[in-house]
């Protein structure tokens, strides 16, 4: 759907499936509200049940990625949100509509009201590091966690924050889990290069955390390619609580990173949508800006770039983007001739 042009034609849906044909009519009981606007009030039998007053005002909602940016303090155009878990969203809002390649979407009002808010993102990011510490590390490595009571990626973080950016010899493709942005090709897998018999675990941990980074980079740059500026850069989630990960990120972007304030982001985000949908009268606020400026905590920490690290990672930068060319754009076509190999052999063993 558009807010301009509205919903999809009924014919077109009908052609996907022919239960869809009445998707919205069926399913959308009304106009669609920009977040935060109050759609009602709670009837006493969930006011009962979640020992509120019936009438609290209930305010439209969002996912929970997009509640963690006013959650974050942001709301304003050019200022990129990234929650970092298993996977990565990034977010931007901007005063205008334009095609970027590979966003997961772009709706008016779908962030902060007024504004057109963009998505783009990561189908792996924390998951590929928790693979690799299932699957990958040898035993000493997990004696040394336990003896001294820490996780392996503790272990590993703490020896590969040792090493200068190129001194493991590796780079790799953060696509274990497919691509989202900007190829939007879930046939796509990982790739690893440069191992040799002299590469250990923690050499190939922080390879994947550099791969996560220069994939970032490059959501970044397809966004400032096409005109919207990117100013300022906040983070939240589980990844951004690691202060190595977090400090790789902003000398590979180039870009200062600011950690949300607040732990819980999507929450508190969930609580300025309630805020604003009370209104002033009812103790809340008027607008997401507003809810924000009150209620989000500043930044609980800012890393800044590395200097002197900049030139090694843009030679590796480079290098990415010639991989994620060859293997994503369909000159090299190996990674589907596996996958599809992988499926009929699955098959063929039931």
């Amino acid at each position: 759907m558009h807010k301009v042009e509205g919903y999809l034609p009924a014919a077109f849906l009908a052609a996907l499936h022919p239960g869809l044909a009445r998707l919205y009519t069926d399913k959308i009981a009304g106009p669609v509200a920009a977040p935060g606007t109050r759609v009602g009030g709670l009837v006493p039998a969930w006011a009962a049940r979640l020992g509120l007053a019936p009438g609290t005002p209930v305010a439209a909602g969002i996912i929970d990625a997009h509640a963690a940016a006013p959650g974050g303090g942001v709301t304003q155009p050019g200022v990129m949100f990234i929650i970092m878990g298993t996977s990565t969203c990034h977010m931007l809002m901007a005063t205008q509509e334009v095609p970027v390649e590979g966003i997961a979407g772009v709706v008016e009002d779908g962030i902060v009201p007024g504004l057109f808010g963009y998505e783009a993102g990561q189908a792996g990011a924390g998951d590929i590091f928790a693979w690799f510490v299932e699957q990958g590390v040898p035993p000493s490595y997990h004696e040394e966690a336990a003896q001294r009571r820490v996780s392996l990626h503790d272990v590993l973080a703490e020896r590969a924050a040792a090493q200068r950016p190129g001194q493991h010899g590796l780079l790799a493709l953060d696509w274990w889990n497919g691509n989202r942005s900007v190829l939007v090709d879930a046939e796509l897998s990982g790739l690893l290069i440069g191992a040799t018999l002299a590469t250990k675990p923690e050499d190939i941990y922080r390879a994947l955390i550099e791969a996560t980074a220069f994939g970032t980079r490059l959501i970044i740059e397809a966004f400032t390619d096409q005109g919207l500026a990117v100013h300022s850069i906040v983070a939240g989630g589980g990844l951004a609580k690691n202060p190595m990960l977090m400090q790789i990120y902003a000398d590979i972007t180039g870009r200062e990173l600011a950690v949300a304030g607040s732990p819980q982001p999507s929450a508190l985000g969930a609580a300025m949508l309630a805020a604003v949908a009370a209104g002033p009268e009812g103790g809340g606020y008027a607008t997401l800006t507003d809810a924000a400026a009150h209620m989000a905590p500043p930044p609980a920490r800012v890393y800044r770039p590395t200097a002197e690290h900049r030139p090694v990672y843009d030679v590796l930068y480079a290098e990415y983007r010639r991989l994620h060319d060859t293997f994503g754009r369909g000159e090299n076509k190996v990674m589907k001739v596996l996958r599809r190999l992988r499926r009929e052999q699955m098959a063929v063993n039931g």
